[in-house]
């Protein structure tokens, strides 16, 4: 089909006077040319209904105009992707690029230099943009993250557009602390974002903000991989809760709190923060709180599912945290159809980092196995993630002046969400990282 076509743009080629390059129409003049992908299948907005057999126009890094049949235009540069779907470039609202958790994570933190910090998250930034993840959220990392998201938004380095919080705040002993080191190596590492206390917590958002944090996260319960044994549970005050929401609203700034068990993630939410991260043992009655408040969760299901491997399957889990993986992991799926059944906004988030960058994709199916539609998952991952991040002018959909971040694969993820697992093509801000040759 492709050569079929090829000889056909040659031939129109000769009648319109234009130099046919094998991808593109040359005016010969010197001027930048254009570029235009002709895609058999486009999911312009998902939640809409794809279109066949479009022209979608690229001019910089934004997207011009997508219209209907493979048009030409003089000087442009065309991508031919008419055996395949296009999509718009998706976004995973939790990530963590720093790291990736294996059986020296607990040597990592204290024989990895800063810069080996940094080479990393360049490397899995870069895993994760060839997945087809085109924007992410890090929520939970050191301050090397800032250097990484500005370098990449400068152009300086390939990479997924970051948003994030850097390190989170909690409570001392809480699950952003850490655990499980001889004292003074505790003490050496102690963070200005462990807080306790009403005013000590807004110092502690004020400071992370001061950082460079674009949104700011907080650990409101206990979590699983934290080598403590002190439950799942709320851990903040609810005074602490509120004044760290109140201080970030006063800079500008939204808060984002790990959550699992019920009582932290409803103490969250009427506390104004206004997202919850895993909210693993939410219920009908949280569900209506999330609908109240307008809040969104970013339910991070492959993670829960990862420990859970590890637990059964390894020993390299300290005691504490392999009797939470396999307490909390397998509650994660049927919180997440809960949620879905019961309206709540859904936002796609991996918690990647626990599992393997890259790998990002695999969420979508534990999502379809929860009840959602492809279509459903797929917009999670798009238009309500874009939103989510405060940029849904800017990406998540394929519309006239928005980021051309563009993904195609060769199947319809409609029918089979795996068709995500291996993206062909990848565009990012105009820029070709993956196929279209």
């Amino acid at each position: 089909m492709k050569k079929l076509k090829t000889l056909l743009l040659a031939g129109l080629a000769m009648l319109t006077g234009l130099t046919y390059t094998g991808n593109a129409f040359a005016q010969g003049n010197g001027e930048k040319p254009r570029t235009i992908i002709h895609a058999a299948h486009v999911l312009a907005q998902p939640g809409k209904a794809p279109l066949h057999q479009q022209s979608i126009y690229i001019s910089g890094n934004k997207i011009e105009k997508i219209v209907a049949g493979y048009q030409l235009a003089k000087g442009a540069h065309i991508i031919d992707l008419t055996d395949s779907f296009v999509l718009p470039g998706l976004i995973d609202s939790h990530v963590h690029l720093r790291m990736e958790y294996n059986p020296n994570i607990r040597l990592d933190v204290v024989t990895k230099r800063s810069g080996d910090t940094a080479y990393d998250a360049l490397v899995n930034g870069r895993k994760t943009l060839m997945a087809g993840f085109t924007s992410v959220q890090d929520v939970g990392g050191p301050e090397e993250i800032f250097a990484l998201r500005d370098a990449v938004n400068a152009g300086k380095v390939a990479g997924p557009r970051i948003r994030a919080s850097g390190p989170s705040i909690s409570p001392t002993g809480g699950h952003g602390d850490m655990h499980g080191y001889r004292q003074n190596v505790l003490d050496a590492f102690h963070r200005p974002t462990i807080c306790d206390g009403p005013a000590d917590c807004r110092r502690a958002t004020r400071a992370v903000i001061k950082m460079g944090a674009d949104v700011v996260k907080i650990t409101a319960t206990g979590g699983v991989l934290s080598n403590t044994s002190a439950g799942t549970e709320q851990q903040f005050f609810n005074d602490e809760l509120k004044a760290t929401t109140e201080a970030a609203a006063k800079m500008g700034r939204k808060v984002t709190a790990h959550a699992h068990g019920k009582t932290g993630i409803d103490s969250a939410l009427k506390n104004g923060v206004k997202s919850i991260e895993h909210g693993t043992y939410l219920d009908t009655e949280t569900a209506k709180l999330f609908k109240k408040h307008d809040a969104v969760l970013v339910p991070t299901v492959l993670a829960g599912m990862t420990v859970v491997d590890w637990a059964k399957n390894t020993n390299w889990l300290p005691p504490a945290s392999r009797a939470k993986a396999l307490k909390v992991g397998p509650q994660m799926q049927d919180m997440l159809r809960t949620a879905y059944e019961n309206g709540v906004t859904i936002a796609f988030g991996t918690d990647t980092g626990v599992s393997q960058h890259g790998k990002n994709a695999r969420e979508f199916g534990y999502m379809v196995e929860a009840g959602m539609s492809e279509m459903a998952a797929i917009k999670s991952a798009t238009i309500i993630a874009a939103k989510h991040l405060e940029m849904g002018d800017k990406i998540g959909s394929i519309e006239s002046g928005k980021f051309a971040d563009i993904i195609a694969v060769g199947g319809n993820p409609l029918t089979n969400i795996e068709e995500l697992y291996d993206v062909d093509f990848v565009m990012k801000n105009g820029v070709v990282y993956k196929g279209g040759e």
